[in-house]
């Protein structure tokens, strides 16, 4: 089968690998079609430790190829999705209900890349095969159901972890794709007043269609003083981080009220300086602030919750996908995806 590999620190490409074998409670799936995520690229940079030649992508949807002898629900192609994490609802943590963290490790269910081969190739391997994967229903199409493995279901997370109310008040740093399903997510939480801080015209547009009632562009205004204006000096209420910038971190802080949460689903291992939380704003360790940093939680359960999402029409994420490429393409959209080319922001790779 063809791969997109990982050769080493900047360097990618398609390889030749052998098709997995399932373990008894694995799954392995022929892919139909995948989305590039940025946190593939980070790891393109070395951000995060991978093995050489690992297959990289965690966002992936496809049909049964092949199944362990202990997975019961499922068969043989059958139409199914796989969150970008994979917990194996077993260990500690995930009865606590950690499940990104699973085996009390930081990240430990994040197993697509960085703990073996991801699922940017023909076909991918899934463990827990019974818990994770999702059947899609035949009202969804693959494209729709891409956005349940991480994208819409991260950014929905960031929102329930900010913990709004109905009418309290948001701001969300960052519209890349994260940002924008956050703000879907603050929306159907009943949110009062959506602040979008984001720069870029396109996703500015599509931060308005998903339910932002203002923009903040930071490069024609101070976030942080406009943020306070449009809450007559109070702050908000939640302020949430999707873009992993010791910049954007900051002003979280800032524009947070006493009492106020802040949640973040950015990724910040780019940069290896440690973070700092500025002191005022965090009334020196006593402004009752809550500080929340998550991720995509996985499994069956929660990836039926999004369908239900969008079958329903409360949810369509789709308009985020700007580009589309054959998988043959995908060294390119990997590199549009890297510079952010021609106003990227999801590109949908096609298997089939």
């Amino acid at each position: 089968m063809r791969a997109f590999v990982l050769r080493g620190i900047g360097e990618v490409q398609i390889a030749e690998k052998a098709i997995p074998e399932p373990g008894p409670n694995d799954a392995v799936v022929r892919t139909t079609a995948a989305m590039v995520c940025t946190t593939d690229v980070h790891t393109k940079r070395g951000a995060m430790p991978v093995a050489p030649d690992v297959t990289l992508g965690h966002e992936a949807v496809g049909v049964v190829h092949a199944l362990g002898e202990a997975v019961d629900g499922l068969h043989e192609g059958q139409r199914v999705a796989v969150s970008g994490v994979t917990p194996c609802f077993q260990c500690e943590t995930c009865q606590r209900g950690f499940t990104s963290q699973c085996g009390g490790v930081i990240l430990g269910a994040a197993k697509f890349t960085t703990r073996g081969d991801g699922n940017m190739a023909e076909y991918f391997l899934v463990g827990h095969a019974g818990a994770n994967l999702a059947p899609i229903p035949d009202d969804l199409s693959d494209h729709q159901a891409l956005y349940a493995t991480d994208m819409l279901s991260t950014g929905l997370v960031a929102a329930e972890h900010a913990a709004l109310d109905f009418g309290e008040t948001v701001a969300i740093f960052a519209q890349g794709a994260v940002g924008l399903s956050a703000t879907i997510g603050c929306r159907l939480r009943g949110a009062g007043l959506i602040i979008a801080v984001e720069t870029l015209p396109p996703r500015q547009e599509l931060a308005r269609r998903f339910g932002a009632d203002v923009i903040v562009d930071h490069t024609r205004c101070d976030p942080v003083a406009r943020i306070m204006e449009l809450t007559d000096g109070h702050g908000v209420d939640a302020a949430i981080e999707a873009l992993g910038s010791r910049q954007t971190w900051e002003a979280a802080f800032r524009v947070t009220k006493p009492g106020g949460r802040i949640s973040n689903v950015g990724y910040h291992g780019e940069d290896p300086e440690p973070l700092e939380i500025p002191l005022e704003p965090f009334g020196y360790g006593m402004s009752d602030k809550q500080v929340y940093a998550g991720l995509n939680r996985g499994g069956r359960d929660w990836l039926n919750r999004l369908f239900r999402l969008m079958r329903t029409g409360k949810v369509d994420p789709t308009p985020m996908t700007t580009h589309e490429f054959r998988f043959d393409e995908i060294v390119k959209a990997f590199r549009m995806m890297e510079f952010k080319e021609d106003g990227i922001i999801k590109p949908l790779i096609h298997f089939d």
